[in-house]
């Protein structure tokens, strides 16, 4: 039960993640959650960090898309600026708005990774669409509302993972 909240690798940040590693592995495209993943939960707009690593996947031959959770006015602020495709409102952990993201992409879900940083949406939704998925620590302190609870629970999985020794990483 617990393996479906494991993901495929953890890293501090999006800008652990590189174009040519994901080259080298056959990646053509990234689903990427939003908000304490990529930017703050309420920062509107794309830090220039975020910026450049999202030039340096377009550059690289390897497709970036959002799909979040949020609201459509939200997703659309932080995307629309940068010409970034987007699934909005996606019900995360189903696997619907993933699989959509890949057909929209064109790519089949072995050339794909998904990031986030909420193990019960991304890493379970992410699993269950048969991704690789990759964890980052969240980049806010604070949460929302519904993430307060996610998080809660998470820390209990995590404790478990951790007990059953399937964490290979320190937090």
């Amino acid at each position: 039960m617990y393996n479906k909240f494991l993901p495929g690798e953890y890293v501090k940040n999006v800008f652990h993640i590189k174009p040519e590693n994901l080259k080298e592995r056959g990646v053509k495209g990234i689903i990427t959650d939003l908000d304490n993943t990529l930017i703050e939960w309420d920062r509107p707009n794309a830090t220039p960090e975020v910026t450049e690593w999202m030039t340096a996947m377009k550059d690289a031959g390897i497709q970036v898309m959002i799909v979040s959770n949020n609201n459509e006015a939200r997703v659309k602020a932080f995307c629309d600026p940068l010409g970034i495709p987007f699934i909005c409102a996606a019900r995360k952990p189903l696997r619907k708005s993933f699989n959509k993201a890949l057909a929209t992409m064109g790519i089949q879900k072995e050339q794909a990774v998904f990031i986030g940083d909420q193990m019960m949406t991304d890493i379970l939704g992410g699993n269950r669409a048969g991704l690789h998925t990759i964890l980052v620590v969240p980049v806010a302190s604070s949460d929302g509302f519904f993430t307060k609870f996610n998080r809660m629970m998470e820390r209990r999985i995590m404790a478990n993972l951790k007990r059953k020794g399937m964490i290979k990483w320190e937090e």
